[in-house]
């Protein structure tokens, strides 16, 4: 790949303000805002007779459309159409220029934009999509990237990278990097987005799951690997973005229980996944079973009957309601759930560590805000790590303090001055809310970061008339949940 290329069209892009926030301005919030849901009408609107640079370059490589050649290359003057040309993601045809890709700004991090070039999809006109389509950053490259360690170093492995979103991540927080994946486009796609975003650091190699890194281990392993459960037949497309050939959720299997073999004595894993329940466990349960030797935290965001995930995935290809070919492979899909007494499929993240002990199942259904969420998973990895290796003897003689984002709300029945419920509530993290009776809200008020937990406890019991050891039994572990969920911290 021609790195002056590369460097003359980034260049471009950048001056001519192609950023969220600089399209966002140019569109309007309105139009802005229908495109950040894949609507790209009132942005095509909101640009239409426009030939300054930013207008010309949403066009062509945001919504994918075709410009009069002449108008780009007076705009953006001729070495920036051939650049593009140079590096096939513009065609000139007659007097037409043609993208051939998508290349979409991305921001990073507040104040840290950037570009992610990725095929051409449904917002440039262009279904059913290509059997090798290589995806842009959608919601699930978001949430993975926002699950990842806010900075770190040593190796980490991007695992089905696609178009080099999360190796691009990782890179920018310290990893020195190594992209696999099956498909070559994806990896012409990754070295183009490294180049375009100025990164080195990001080896990319061919091939399946962990094959090109037989005998080598990692600091991190991330991965939005191919997890659809798609049926095996020829009537359905595959597509390599998302479907990794296997039946089932064989190859989401085959992703957690090859990570130990690839990681170093203190890494870690963050996957996103896809899991079915079977006739004799739920998907959770049958996940548990995939992290022999680990510790593991596993979260279950959504779950899904088998009719809404195939209508899921079959719109995902680009297949409309409606039409024959819809009905078809809808059909297929229901007709191979039926086959395996499949009812339905749960979706969600699985977090792994090479350390046992952390075993941690749960469903999580609520609104999550990304904002902090890797740092919230790194820290209660780490505190995970510590509250294994001390007894309840040392967790009482620790000061602890409560968290700034934890409020505490109470319920009463209207004219009783004792409450009925009273409820602690997280605002950042997972933005859990615990039932507290009146002993653990007050611990949990009193935890300012002065006195240990167990003096704290005894003062509590005394208060309440109740035996102190009974309320350190109950207390204590309740005190590492918390702990483990971040509504409690060690002062300091």
């Amino acid at each position: 790949m021609d790195q002056s290329l590369v460097r003359t069209l980034a260049a471009d892009l950048a001056n001519a303000g192609l950023t969220d926030d600089g399209l966002r301005v140019r569109l309007g919030a309105p139009a802005a805002d229908a495109l950040d849901r894949g609507d790209g009408t009132p942005a095509r609107r909101a640009l239409r007779g426009a030939t300054d640079p930013l207008a010309l370059l949403a066009r062509l490589f945001v919504l994918g459309d075709a410009v009069p050649l002449g108008t780009a290359a007076s705009s953006l003057g001729r070495p920036t159409i051939d650049a593009a040309v140079g590096l096939r993601v513009l065609r000139v045809e007659g007097e037409r220029a043609v993208p051939l890709v998508a290349i979409r700004p991305h921001a990073f991090a507040p104040g840290e934009a950037g570009w992610i070039a990725s095929d051409l999809d449904e917002l440039a006109g262009v279904f059913p999509l290509r059997p090798d389509h290589v995806l842009g950053v959608g919601g699930a490259g978001r949430t993975l990237a926002a699950l990842l360690p806010p900075e770190g170093t040593g190796r980490a492995l991007d695992l089905g990278c696609g178009c080099g979103i999360i190796a691009l991540h990782l890179r920018r927080r310290g990893f020195d990097v190594v992209a696999t994946d099956i498909s070559e486009r994806a990896l012409w796609f990754t070295r183009l987005n490294a180049a375009l975003n100025g990164l080195d650091g990001i080896e990319v190699r061919l091939g399946s799951l962990y094959e090109p890194v037989a005998g080598e281990r990692f600091a991190l392993i991330a991965s939005n690997p191919p997890f659809v459960i798609t049926p095996r037949t020829d009537a359905v497309p595959h597509y390599e973005y998302r479907d990794g050939g296997a039946r089932g959720d064989d190859l989401m299997a085959q992703v957690v229980t090859g990570a130990r073999a690839h990681l170093e004595p203190d890494g870690s894993v963050r996957l996103l996944g896809n899991w079915e329940d079977a006739p004799d466990a739920d998907g959770l349960d049958r996940v548990r079973t995939w992290t022999t030797g680990l510790g593991a935290w596993v979260i279950e965001r959504e779950h899904l009957d088998p009719v809404r995930y195939a209508q899921l995935w079959v719109r995902d290809g680009g297949t409309r309601p409606g039409t024959p070919e819809y009905e078809t492979l809808l059909d297929a899909w229901l007709d191979d759930f039926a086959a395996r007494d499949v009812n339905g499929v749960g979706m969600g993240w699985v977090i792994l560590q090479n350390a046992p002990g952390l075993d941690r199942f749960e469903r999580i259904g609520r609104q999550v805000d990304p904002t902090g969420l890797g740092a919230h998973v790194a820290g209660a990895l780490t505190v995970a790590g510590a509250l294994s290796e001390i007894d309840d003897a040392a967790l009482a003689a620790s000061v602890l303090q409560v968290t700034g984002d934890v409020t505490e709300a109470r319920h009463h029945v209207p004219g009783s001055d004792a409450p009925s419920v009273i409820e602690l509530r997280q605002g950042g993290a997972f933005g859990r809310t615990v039932d507290a009776d009146p002993s653990l809200a007050a611990l949990v008020g009193a935890c300012d970061g002065e006195l240990p937990v167990g003096v704290l406890i005894d003062a509590i019991a005394q208060l309440l008339e109740v035996d102190a050891a009974d309320l350190r039994a109950d207390l204590l572990p309740q005190v590492r949940e918390l702990l483990f969920t971040g509504f409690l911290v060690a002062a300091g």
